[in-house]
């Protein structure tokens, strides 16, 4: 499959209307974009959640977190993650939503859900993308993101990670691509926002992607390059870690130090809608 038509159109339709769609503080590299390489990507892993209303994600492809922040992954965070059809099952309509609900679960005040490919699915380098809408509100964090394969053996951030979009509930217009590693972590993680100025990420479907390679992270929002990252920019930093396989991850948070807590405004059940994750490779 080849994406450098679709990338060229996106990038003169929004360079031609970049003040309507575009928040007025983002800054992208127009170089970057113009110098695309042209790649045929061929399809390695897919799911199109084809399920029926009520099943579960298809577990030949995704495995659960369970448990709450203290399980060893949080961010002090609030929910219990479940593998409940409550929390996250297909709607019948091609698409996989995952809930987070304000309930009292196995003693934590909310439940909701986080998926992952590891031991059934990585990758090292290709392009890694998902067509999703956001829930949205004070405290809700959801998120597409990787993690090295190896991250049992080497723990994080030295395993490395890839958040190929996050976005703070607050401000459902912004969404961040991430690098996490060691030396760039946490607080000191290399990010990047991208902003849309009349619209917002939960009132519609959006694709979010990153393309690596050995020397380089190119970040995406509807086939619009917005960050791009070289291996001589993160070693300023730190060491680059981006060369083993990484596995997938969908989840959505609520509370934690990225985003704050809920408050008596957000609003309760919030859904992440997943049409699509799709990784290729070049061919």
């Amino acid at each position: 499959m080849n994406f450098l038509h679709k990338i060229k159109i996106r990038k003169i339709y929004l360079i031609g209307t970049l003040s309507f769609f575009l928040f007025p503080l983002l800054s992208c590299d127009e170089e970057a974009v113009q110098t695309l390489p042209q790649r045929n990507w061929e399809l390695t892993w897919s799911d199109e959640f084809n399920g029926n209303a009520g099943a579960s994600p298809d577990a030949s492809k995704w495995s659960y977190d369970i448990g709450t922040g203290n399980s060893g992954w949080g961010n002090q965070e609030l929910q219990y993650y479940t593998n409940r059809p409550e929390n996250i099952s297909m709607d019948g309509n091609g698409n996989l939503v995952m809930t987070a609900r304000k309930e009292i679960f196995n003693g934590a005040p909310f439940s909701s859900a986080r998926i992952k490919t590891k031991g059934l699915f990585a990758q090292a380098y290709g392009r890694f993308e998902a067509r999703l809408k956001t829930p949205y509100g004070p405290g809700i964090w959801p998120a597409f993101w990787m993690l090295g394969a190896n991250v049992d053996q080497v723990p994080w951030p030295q395993c490395g990670e890839i958040d190929i979009m996050e976005l703070r509930g607050q401000a459902p217009h912004i969404i961040n691509g991430t690098l996490h590693g060691p030396g760039y972590s946490a607080g000191n993680a290399i990010t990047k926002a991208f902003a849309l100025q009349n619209g917002r990420f939960d009132t519609d479907y959006h694709v979010f992607a990153v393309e690596w390679t050995e020397n380089k992270m190119d970040f995406f929002v509807d086939g619009y390059l917005y960050h791009r990252l070289t291996r001589d920019e993160v070693s300023k930093k730190g060491n680059w870690v981006f060369n083993t396989p990484f596995f997938l991850i969908l989840n959505v948070a609520v509370g934690g130090n990225y985003v704050g807590f809920p408050t008596d405004g957000t609003p309760f059940p919030q859904k992440m809608t997943i049409d699509y994750v799709r990784v290729y490779k070049q061919k």
